[in-house]
């Protein structure tokens, strides 16, 4: 439910789009919205704003600006190619900005942890940097960036912040911002057939100490998933996990729980730590044509790790530091988009319902 709109002036292309459905789902489950002073449908509006230039400089260089409006969320990204052979690596500069709740770590479970209320923290970002992507070979594509990050905690006002409700500091410094420069190396495997797929990504991100109050740490994450058809109906496995050594601010630990982690619980609500392991499995049948039914099952785990995380968030807003969710749900494919529905229930037999769209592009 929304509008979607293309227009080109000269050479750039213009694109907007307004999409009500999702937030307005969220917001009919999470009554504290409908109740606060300032609420108006027009804050249940997300929406997007993109600029393409393909030709900026006369030389194929091309410019692409994209903006994100959330509910409680913004992003702004900037991104500048210049054209180089394919058998050469693509290199992109990037100016990113944005600001969000840092709901997974910071967020008060609720609800038996079935809902994460805020914590009144959140997380402005401003990122600048350089993409490198090798050309890919077989199955396998890879990307090295290099980037400079300054991130700014601020309280619900939009002031910053050193520490969060219950004097904790929320930066690795101490200070009211952390300024770091990461290196990330990515590699990606892909291979499909008719009747499976196989996906397979890890990513390791290194912290190098240009100045003496830059983070130095080391990031690792991995994430597989497996995809079998078995007769009419469909079964996905996935696993997903990390672990990262070093200095570490609160809002660098690994959050569980939440619709893309372990259903049934809130956004971070099962643990936050170190380390972090969790697996998802579905199977999906068809009942109609467009309609296909779903059972599923998410478990999740910070394997033990919460209490390594400065502040212990976790131990403070009573997360278990593990769980598991399961529950059923459709999928309806149209031409008009992707509707999916869950209901999931979590180790305190809380259920919730989750709602997704998709438009088909």
């Amino acid at each position: 439910m929304g509008a979607q709109k293309s227009i080109h002036a000269g050479n750039a292309k213009v694109e907007f789009n307004v999409d009500f459905t999702h937030k307005l789902c969220a917001a009919l489950m999470l009554p504290s919205l409908r109740n606060a002073g300032g609420w108006s449908p027009l804050s249940l509006v997300i929406g997007s704003l993109c600029i393409k230039h393909p030709n900026l400089f006369g030389k194929s260089e091309k410019l692409d600006v994209l903006w994100d409006k959330g509910l409680c969320d913004s992003n702004v990204l900037v991104t500048y190619r210049k054209p180089r052979p394919e058998w050469l690596s693509q290199h992109a500069f990037i100016i990113q900005h944005s600001i969000s709740p840092e709901i997974g770590i910071h967020g008060i479970p609720v609800d038996n942890l079935s809902r994460s209320a805020s914590g009144g923290v959140n997380l402005s970002r401003l990122s600048a940097g350089v993409d490198l992507s090798e050309p890919a070979s077989s199955n396998w594509s890879s990307k090295t960036s290099i980037k400079f990050e300054h991130v700014r905690p601020v309280n619900d006002d939009g002031r910053s912040i050193s520490r969060d409700l219950h004097g904790f500091p929320v930066t690795c410094s101490g200070d009211y911002h952390d300024s770091m420069v990461v290196l990330k190396q990515e590699s990606r495997f892909a291979k499909a057939t008719d009747h499976s797929f196989t996906r397979f990504s890890v990513q390791i991100e290194q912290g190098i100490p240009i100045l003496s109050k830059w983070l130095i740490f080391n990031r690792f994450k991995f994430a597989a998933s497996r995809g079998i058809r078995l007769g009419p109906a469909f079964f996905l496995t996935s696993l997903t996990g990390g672990s990262i050594v070093g200095d570490i601010a609160p809002y660098q630990a690994f959050s569980i729980g939440g619709q893309g982690s372990v259903r049934g619980y809130g956004d971070g609500a099962v643990g936050s730590g170190r380390s972090c392991l969790v697996a998802n499995s579905e199977l999906t049948l068809p009942l109609t044509s467009l309609l296909e039914g779903a059972v599923f099952l998410d478990c999740g785990s910070d394997l033990g790790s919460g209490r390594h995380v400065p502040g212990n968030p976790s131990l403070r807003h009573g997360k278990p530091g593990s769980g598991a969710g399961l529950g059923y749900g459709l999928r309806l494919k149209s031409h008009l988009g992707h509707l999916q529905v869950d209901l999931a229930m979590n180790s305190f037999k809380q259920k919730t319902v989750y709602f997704g769209f998709s438009n088909v592009s």
